[in-house]
């Protein structure tokens, strides 16, 4: 399991990286960012909603374990999924990844996400090229991703729900920034 805490490093991405390299700097900027707003806080604060939506920190760590699972581990790699996912009960609760949050620990939810992240990049790292294309095609059009694609949505998928963070974060403790 990864060192948790304190949440890793925040490295801004190279000026002049080749593509593969700059993408995962910027996934990689974007999932210290997450790590970084739920750094030290308690479970009663990662189960922290604000205004009228349901989202906490802690739900946002676990949805985006499963995203990172779902698309590198899943749909381009084409691996089974690992658990939790493998056993959750999404057929009853299609959303359990937001909903079971409340019930894990703040380290539980931390290395959820940090070991999807590290499965992400080991399946990024055994792929031959960006314009490789996913073993499981999109449900809509029946054509597989690139992981160009991949990348550059779950770096989009990210920041916007670092977003999300922002504000939570800021209505537990005032904290800005990161």
């Amino acid at each position: 399991m990864p060192d948790l805490w304190p949440a890793p490093a925040r490295i801004d991405p190279a000026f002049d990286a080749d593509e593969p390299t700059m993408l995962g700097q910027y996934l990689d900027y974007h999932r210290a960012t997450l790590a970084a707003k739920a750094d030290g806080l308690t479970r009663d604060q990662l189960n922290q909603t604000t205004g009228a939506s349901s989202l906490t920190l802690g739900s946002l760590l676990k949805h985006l374990a499963l995203v990172e699972d779902t698309w590198f581990t899943n749909r381009f790699a084409g691996l089974d999924e690992p658990e939790p996912w493998a056993s959750a009960p999404f057929d009853d609760d299609r959303d359990w990844d937001l909903h079971s949050a409340v019930d894990d620990e703040p380290a539980a939810l931390l290395a959820v996400y940090a070991d999807a992240c590290d499965r992400s990049r080991a399946v990024v790292a055994a792929s031959g090229a960006l314009d490789q294309r996913s073993v499981v095609p999109s449900r809509h059009t029946g054509e597989p991703y690139t992981l160009r694609w991949i990348l550059v949505h779950m770096i989009e998928e990210t920041a916007r729900h670092n977003g999300h963070a922002d504000l939570l974060r800021e209505a537990i403790d005032g904290e800005t920034g990161v």
